[in-house]
């Protein structure tokens, strides 16, 4: 199985491009696999499916060329053990406030005797072979959410915490918990400054950085900050601002911009 492509491109100095997958639909993964994202993430938080969908999701996108990762529902090792077992590459894991949980959230990607992964590999190891076990600390990335004050207050901490890969940025969420208005094209000032903030501590501590984004022009901004991994919105966003551009260009004039579905 060998090391993720997703390392080797960002430690090289390369923005990844990562697609976000919240519709049940195996054909839109397989299709977004092969449109030319570096890794396509299946969303198990807000996207409308279970584990048992994510399975056949992440089998999808296994059909392109695309690193397959997941976002865990929550910080639970079973679960995010299952998604390992299904193939996928990275993790997400929301609900990172401390320390403490994001060395829990790493045991929970590895395998004793630096983790807490049960053995029991499944489609990984019938992807990655016999040497899965021993290759999955480098296929495996682990990414800890950073979406809440208390994160942020924390980070420090919790970069310094052994053999996590990366941060990743909910703007939205942050934004709640910061007690300014999410969503916004251009995110308020304490969002802006925390998300200058988070890549280049995170950069210090030699960990990437990722941050979904509202769309593409969102995207090439943090892309410019130096964001590691970018998420350019996801699958429904596309879906409805492609929808309504079509309608627009039928009808004339400029429908309503859909809501771009970030978290």
């Amino acid at each position: 199985m060998g090391a993720n492509r997703l390392r080797s491109l960002m430690g090289g100095g390369g923005t990844a491009v990562n697609a976000w997958l919240s519709a049940d639909s195996g054909y839109i993964a397989e299709v977004l696999s092969h449109s030319g994202y570096d890794a396509v993430t299946v969303d198990l938080q807000h996207g409308m499916f279970g584990v048992d969908g994510a399975i056949r999701l992440l089998q999808a996108i296994d059909a392109g060329p695309a690193v397959p990762m997941a976002r865990a529902p929550s910080r639970d090792p079973a679960v995010i053990g299952k998604l390992l077992d299904a193939g996928a590459h990275g993790i997400v894991c929301p609900g990172v406030d401390t320390a403490e949980q994001a060395a829990a959230f790493v045991a929970a990607c590895r395998y004793p005797p630096t983790g807490i992964r049960s053995y029991g590999p499944a489609r990984a190891g019938v992807r990655g072979g016999p040497g899965y076990a021993t290759d999955s600390g480098e296929t495996v990335m682990t990414w800890a959410m950073v979406e809440s004050a208390a994160a942020l207050e924390a980070l420090e901490a919790i970069l310094a915490v052994p053999g996590l890969d990366g941060v990743y940025v909910g703007p939205n969420d942050l934004a709640l918990s910061l007690g300014v208005t999410p969503g916004l094209a251009v995110p308020p000032s304490e969002v802006d400054a925390a998300l200058r903030r988070v890549v280049a501590e995170a950069h210090a501590a030699g960990v990437f950085a990722g941050v979904f984004c509202a769309d593409g022009t969102a995207a090439r901004r943090m892309a410019d900050l130096g964001y590691d991994l970018v998420t350019p919105g996801n699958d429904v966003a596309l879906i409805r601002g492609a929808a309504a551009g079509h309608i627009g260009a039928v009808r004339g004039g400029s429908p309503r911009s859909p809501a771009s579905g970030g978290y």
